[in-house]
This record gives structure tokens, sequence and C-alpha cells, in this order.
């Protein structure tokens, strides 16, 4: 792969993304030269795909382009945490427009971002929720699948241990053991249900990219 110039010093890069906004061409040019290797390494997550490394470079471009395009210098933030996730969504909407490739849906996938542009998994939005901050998270269409998948695929025991399992819907998270003394079934049943529920919302997911 081909080498790119070095990452803006954090200095360096307020300055030019407060030029940037002030409409300087020179300085937008320069933040997106600067973070070409941000490009790369993202791309190279999905090499083993249909696509050529040039092919997702070019996108991954355009996503950094957009991102420079609409950061805001006081959200508090690094622009790379913003631009990583613009990056991986304009590649992600390439692979999934071909249907060349599909996304292994887990708990610790990320499912979103939060405000400053950070990668949100669905132990985060759970641990958000139990900590009644849920208004600050920016949810994306991912985790609005996830719910709906819930409520269409899952029957009413099912969507009950997992709800419960996992605190969803504003329910505490709770263990195999509690969910089984209250709903007056053995642990083991419990988790033959929690397991048959996941591979259903799996298959509900994969089949919605």
């Amino acid at each position: 792969m081909k080498t790119f110039p070095k990452p803006l010093s954090a200095s360096e890069e307020k300055e030019c993304l407060l030029r940037c906004k002030a409409g300087d061409q020179e300085a937008r040019s320069l933040l997106i030269e600067r973070n070409m290797r941000l490009v790369a390494h993202v791309a190279k997550k999905y090499q083993n795909t249909d696509y050529e490394m040039d092919d997702l470079l070019s996108v991954g471009t355009i996503g950094l382009i957009k991102a420079v395009n609409t950061f805001h210098v006081d959200r508090g933030s690094r622009l790379a945490t913003y631009a990583a996730k613009c990056i991986e969504n304009e590649i992600l909407m390439l692979l999934r427009a071909s249907r060349k490739y599909a996304r292994e849906i887990s708990l610790y996938e990320p499912i979103g971002v939060d405000k400053d542009g950070e990668a949100v998994s669905l132990v985060d939005v759970i641990e958000i929720e139990n900590r009644e901050v849920l208004e600050d998270l920016i949810m994306d269409q991912d985790i609005q699948e996830l719910y709906e998948a819930v409520g269409e695929c899952l029957k009413d025991q099912e969507k009950q241990v997992v709800s419960m399992r996992y605190g969803l819907f504003g329910k505490k998270a709770q263990t195999q053991r509690e969910i089984a003394a209250a709903m007056g079934i053995s642990r083991s049943y419990v988790s033959r249900i929690e397991k048959k529920a996941l591979a259903k919302l799996r298959h509900q997911l994969e089949r919605n990219i």
C-alpha cells in the first residue's frame, strides 16, 4: 500500500479547521491530504471483499471529504474520530448496495454513532439507557432496525427473555438465573430461548442489509 503524509498535530488540525470554516480551500485540501492515512486504515478492514483496494480508497476518500465539509471544530473531539465513521459508512454503503458483503451482527459491533462521532455498540446503548442519557445518543438506522426486528421476528416469550437479558426497551439487564426465577422456568431453558432468539435476530438483520 502506498505511503501517506503523517497526520497533522492537534494544534495544526485546529488551525486548518478554523481556516477551512472561513472558506480557505488550501486548508481544506491539507486536511484531506493529511488524513488519507486514516482512509487507508479503514479501507484495509474491507480488503477481503470483492472490491480492489483502490476502489475502497476512492470511496473512503469521499467519506473523508464529507467529514471535512461537515465537521464542527467546537464539537470537542478530533476530526479523525468523526472522519473514521464517515469513511466507514461510505464504504459500507458501497458494499451493501452491491450486496457483495454481509456484516456479522453482534452485541459488540458498531451500530451507530454518538454526538461526537464515536462508534456505539448495543452494549454501549444498554449502558447509556441505564444512565438515563439515551437522549444524548444519535441513533442511526441500524439501531432502529434492531428494535424493529425484536418486535417483528420474536415470539412473546423470546422477546421477554431478550429484553430482560440485555436491558432492552428500558428494562434492567438481568442474569439468566434471575430471569428464570422471574418467569418460573429453569435457567437452562432461558439459555435455550435466548440462543434461539439471538439467532432469529441475526438472521432478520442480515436480511435487511
